[in-house]
């Protein structure tokens, strides 16, 4: 009789205990999407230049320094 009540105890310990838990990680996530929607309001990401950046006019150069480099680790 005494050992069914301490099962059900059991029980009701890891219920409470699951559910606190559940709860926390739903704050949590609540928190933390709150938290990146004012990240995201007061600091966006800067939005990418229509213009493409400075690239070398002359890729000759660079060939042949990729080239070089091939040549020499290859023996």
């Amino acid at each position: 009789m005494e050992e069914t009540n301490l099962i059900m105890e059991g029980f009701k310990f890891m219920g409470l205990g699951m559910g606190t838990v559940f709860l926390f990680l739903i704050v949590m996530i609540a928190s933390m999407n709150i938290m990146s929607y004012i990240v995201h309001k007061f600091f966006p990401e800067p939005q990418p230049s229509a213009t493409p950046q400075a690239a070398p006019k002359d890729n000759k150069k660079v060939i042949a320094a990729i080239t070089a480099a091939i040549k020499h680790h290859r023996g």
